[in-house]
């Protein structure tokens, strides 16, 4: 797989379900040996097996949307045990894990799969043209 969205993520961005920077959006470490993603049918949180999450991150902060671009300030992850993830993916936390809509999945970035040791986890946007997602 590569870095890519889930179908009903780009559904909920179009269709204004998710508003980027008004929303609380977070982040979860994904074991792919417990759950690969399914990119077509995941809506949300609770289609994520529980076995495979490892850690949920703070809600972003600096949220922004310039030209299509998505980009947030960096985002620590403390103290994550458990085992290898090999992904990440984003999602709106609306705070009920039926409704807390899968956005897209990152699995080709620099420190991946990751072996946590009980350390914090600072997750580093790229700065380049299409920092955190472009539409």
């Amino acid at each position: 797989m590569a870095n890519s969205f889930y179908s009903k993520g780009k559904e909920n961005l179009l269709g204004g379900n998710i508003d980027w920077d008004g929303a609380n959006v977070a982040l979860i470490f994904i074991d792919e040996n417990d759950d690969v993603p399914d990119l077509a049918n995941d809506r949300a949180l609770a289609d994520i097996l529980v076995a495979a999450r490892i850690a949920i991150s703070p809600n972003f902060g600096s949220k922004t949307i310039t030209n299509g671009v998505a980009d947030a300030a960096d985002v620590t992850v403390t103290g994550v045990t458990g085992d290898v993830f090999e992904s990440l993916s984003i999602f709106m936390n609306s705070g009920t894990e039926a409704t807390a809509w899968l956005i897209c999945n990152i699995d080709t970035a620099t420190g991946l799969p990751c072996t946590p040791n009980g350390g914090d986890i600072t997750v580093v946007w790229d700065n380049g043209a299409n920092r955190i997602f472009s539409l």
